[in-house]
């Protein structure tokens, strides 16, 4: 997520702490949340998908799904 977009979210958090936000900023700020979400999972799931186990004998094997 571009750094512009997580400024864009913190300026609205402090904004709706501060004075409050019109219904056209909350709609704003949940769109962008729900962008910063779905990204961090994606992430997430990235780093999970490339961990390796390692055993006691040396042994690597990949993460599995449960």
């Amino acid at each position: 997520m571009e750094q512009k977009k997580i400024d864009r979210i913190n300026f609205l958090a402090r904004k709706s702490k501060a004075e409050g936000l019109t219904p056209a900023e909350k709609a704003e700020q949940q769109s962008l949340r729900a962008e910063y979400i779905a990204a961090y999972r994606k992430n997430l799931k990235a780093q999970l998908d490339n961990m390796v186990l390692v055993d006691e004998n040396g042994a690597e094997r990949p993460l599995k799904k449960k």
